[in-house]
């Protein structure tokens, strides 16, 4: 079992940047791949950022590529994701996810452990 904690967020104007943190409770967290999503009222949860425990490789789609950047630091147990240039419709709850599989996720169904959020407002 792996308890989740999402810490970090907070409100920023747009262009400004936000590092938001993803701590575990498990020992073995550094063989977990680690997932970030968000989720906007009204919207389903969509995937932010992935990052393998093998091979440590990343993934992010087109939405955030280039702005978002996920990393880990195992001997923290902590998953980070950096937020820079943020526009308003990044705006969302933001939630790390977690799995032993060794295959990066992109969907939550690829997740079994999920943490309960923490909330990033971007104003205009």
């Amino acid at each position: 079992q792996v308890q989740l904690v999402e810490s970090g967020g907070g409100l920023v104007q747009a262009g400004g940047s936000l590092r938001v943190s993803c701590a575990a409770s498990a020992r073995t967290f550094s063989r977990y791949t680690v997932g970030w999503f968000r989720q906007a009222p009204g919207k389903e949860r969509e995937f932010v950022a992935t990052i393998s425990w093998t091979s440590g490789h990343t993934y992010y789609p087109d939405s955030v590529k280039g702005r978002f950047t996920i990393s880990r630091d195992n001997a923290k147990n902590t998953v980070y994701l950096q937020m820079n240039s943020l526009k308003p419709e990044d705006t969302a709850i933001y939630y790390c996810a977690a799995d032993p599989s060794p295959s990066i996720g992109t969907t939550t169904s690829d997740y079994n452990y999920w943490g309960q959020g923490t909330q990033v407002t971007v104003s205009s």
